[in-house]
């Protein structure tokens, strides 16, 4: 039966039968007819977009359902937003490049950005030529990544930005962790932490490459204000700079620019200025906490300076040891370490960039190499750290044991050489200030009894002797336009006749002006002058008495004068002034010994009866164990004004003391405070020097015989032509 139905299609000529059952497909019949493949002609078009157009083939529509019809809005704004913003994006990518490309080209060799200072720096050496200061904008010289400490390499990173290595010179999670961090503090999304990269920064620091033009800003101020501002605009083309520096050097290179460009507070500019103020010592030497306190100045270089608040500057620093110990630069043993051993200051750092000497000497440079070099300059000066100490010291060690608890009264110290050259000077009770009034300097005040030595100094080159009588007595003079005028003694009361020599011991008012009277105020007046008091001085009587102006340096230097002989000085603070990299000095000793102004006999004369004031007389309190000394104390009217200067062989030292608004000194002379504070001050100086004793000649005693006695005691009342017509002339 199968056999023909076999046959029977076969007999049809339709080929063999099928080898499974006839229902196997529904509707009967044989074998569903297999789909033909379509050729590859009539394959449809590959269904797209084109490059600028619309599809190459039409797409077939489907039917869509009632979610379809309510998503092909949707669907269709998706697809107008992808076709503007991959096409925006390319304009996009392609502007980007070209800026990048632009500020690639535009930007030099990495070694010509390591220093970006506008200004110089003033490296400031005492006499045995150390650094105790520095002015301006200090630059150390040019540390790399690789030559600069690892310590400190390492904590920049860690502070600044620990993901430096792997960012391609912008870090978008850094700058989304800063816009929220602002905007949960209350800030707005640019305002406080930036998320600014080391490179970023290092873009901001070379102000994206431009460069100051006098033309466009005011002031560099303005210049610096306008590089630093963080408008959304300046945000772009920060980072635009940044991926171009990133092309151009590699990752030290813009770490080597950062570290030398970078302001690190107290004027320092770079890691090697930063290290050698704070702490002397190369910035390829500071340790762990030495390394992290310089880290941390980054943040704010000027609130965080050791110099202004060392213990605040500890406790940044002790945040950027925890950062290195949690990035892995720090064991757990060197992080306690250095917690443990925080960072300490040089004795120049400590010393706030050398107080009233340093602000002094950059007053007596010309500004062009001072304060507004554009150089950086040397100057080796004449401060002797040693004596310097030994002042700030007294005046210490007098204020806290002698001076009233809340008393307002202020006091300056000079100490210097016979010619001139200034060795330490404190300018008030804050010993160590800088920027502020310098009393030693800039106060002018009226120098009382102490003025009396040019009086006698006067007296002596016209031919007077030390041993001259004249009588202290009541005496008037009659001053135009304001009547009589009687000086009075300081006891008020009259001692007879008494020798120069005992005048001056003794400080008496009447004497002085009847010296000055007879020898002539107008050479009072040349002898004071010539000596160095450049002040206006009285022109009446009264000058013999202390009436002028004057202050202690000029009065200091005018006793130098005397010791070393007659011959002025110009009191000076600078040696030398060198350029970095010079030989040569540019300028010279700013002052020293000028022309003579009295004779050597005369000074040494002088020198014995100033002996006297403080063997004898009222400058008993600044007496020095083992050592000869010459002084005079002075005290003005009302005692606003209180003075002790005085000299061994070795130095002279001047002491002022009063209050700035002139309120008169409770209690107190020339010869008790001061005296007490110029004592304290030459016992420190001459701790451990060989007592030499002073230069004076003790004069011969005159023998008058009896019958000349009347004559002799009229010597004193002559006029001062009468005198030097007989030491011309004889008698």
């Amino acid at each position: 039966m199968t056999q023909g139905r076999s046959s029977g299609r076969g007999t049809s000529g339709r080929g063999r039968g099928p080898l499974v059952a006839d229902k196997r497909y529904p509707g009967g019949g044989g074998r569903k007819p297999t789909k033909k493949p379509r050729k590859p002609s009539q394959r449809r078009a590959k269904k797209g977009w084109s490059l600028f157009g619309r599809r190459k083939t039409p797409r077939t529509p489907r039917k869509r359902g009632l979610l379809g019809w309510l998503l092909l809005p949707f669907a269709l704004v998706l697809r107008v937003l992808w076709a503007v913003s991959w096409r925006v994006g390319l304009v996009a990518g392609v502007f980007l490049a070209g800026a990048v490309a632009y500020h690639y080209s535009k930007l030099p060799d990495y070694q010509a950005l390591l220093d970006g200072r506008n200004q110089g720096s003033v490296t400031l050496l005492d006499s045995a030529g150390e650094i105790f200061a520095w002015r301006g904008d200090q630059f150390g010289g040019v540390v790399t990544a690789e030559t600069v400490s690892p310590y400190l390499k390492n904590a920049i990173v860690a502070t600044e930005d620990k993901r430096f290595y792997r960012h391609f010179g912008v870090s978008p999670r850094g700058v989304a962790s800063a816009i929220r961090i602002n905007l949960r503090e209350g800030r707005g999304p640019l305002s406080g932490h930036g998320g600014s990269t080391i490179t970023q920064q290092t873009a901001k620091l070379l102000c994206l490459g431009v460069t100051y033009d006098p033309t466009v800003w005011d002031s560099e101020a303005d210049y610096e204000a306008d590089c630093r501002q963080s408008s959304l605009w300046r945000k772009a083309k920060e980072a635009i700079f940044a991926m171009a520096m990133e092309a151009k050097y590699s990752k030290d290179e813009i770490l080597s620019i950062y570290m030398n460009r970078a302001y690190m507070g107290g004027g320092a500019y770079g890691a090697e200025a930063a290290a050698q103020r704070f702490f002397g010592k190369s910035a390829n030497q500071v340790d762990p906490a030495e390394a992290a306190m310089l880290a941390g100045l980054l943040t704010a270089p000027s609130t965080l300076a050791p110099t202004s608040n060392l213990e605040r500057s500890r406790n940044r620093a002790a945040t950027v040891l925890r950062l290195m110990e949690e990035q892995g630069y720090l064991s757990e043993s060197q992080r306690q370490a250095a917690a443990n051993h925080p960072a300490e200051l040089s004795e120049a750092a400590a010393a706030r960039a050398g107080g009233y000497f340093a602000d002094w000497v950059m007053d007596t440079v010309p500004g062009f190499l001072g304060a507004k070099t554009t150089e950086d300059v040397v100057i080796r000066t004449t401060m002797d750290q040693r004596l310097q100490k030994a002042a700030e010291d007294a005046v210490n060690h007098v204020f806290e044991t002698k001076v009233r608890e809340g008393s307002k009264a202020q006091t300056a110290v000079i100490v210097m050489s016979a010619d001139g050259a200034v060795r330490a000077m404190v300018g008030g009770r804050k010993v160590r200030a800088s920027g502020v009034f310098n009393r030693a300097t800039q106060a002018k005040r009226q120098t009382g009894s102490s003025f009396k030595p040019f009086v006698y100094a006067a007296a002596l080159e016209l031919g007077y002797s030390p041993y001259d009588r004249v009588l202290d007595a009541e005496y008037c003079l009659d001053i135009p336009g304001s009547g009589p005028w009687c000086p009075q003694n300081y006891t008020h009361k009259f001692y007879g006749e008494v020798t120069l020599a005992r005048a001056l011991r003794d400080s008496l008012n009447i004497p002085a002006v009847k010296i000055s009277e007879a020898v002539g105020r107008d050479n009072v007046r040349h002898v004071a002058g010539e000596f160095g008091i450049e002040s206006n001085l009285a022109d009446g009587p009264a000058l013999a008495l202390g009436a002028s102006e004057s202050t202690l340096i000029e009065m200091t230097g005018a006793y130098a004068g005397i010791l070393n002989g007659g011959s002025a000085v110009t009191p000076y603070g600078v040696e030398t002034l060198t350029l970095v990299g010079d030989s040569d000095p540019l300028m010279g000793a700013s002052g020293g010994m000028k022309e003579r102004v009295i004779r050597p006999e005369a000074a040494q004369e002088l020198i014995w009866m100033m002996k006297q004031v403080i063997d004898d007389g009222t400058g008993r309190r600044a007496q020095i164990p083992g050592w000869q000394a010459a002084g005079k104390s002075g005290t003005t009217s009302a005692a606003k004004d209180a003075w002790f200067i005085g000299f061994t062989a070795d130095y002279v030292a001047g002491v002022w003391m009063g209050y700035d608004d002139n309120t008169p000194l409770s209690g107190v002379t020339g010869g008790g405070l001061p005296a007490e504070i110029w004592r304290e001050t030459m016992v420190r100086v001459h701790d451990g020097l060989t007592p030499t004793p002073l230069p004076m000649k003790v004069p011969e005693q005159i023998v008058v015989p009896q019958q000349e006695q009347p004559r002799q005691q009229r010597r004193t009342q002559d006029s001062g032509l009468e005198r030097v017509l007989r030491n011309i002339f004889g008698n």
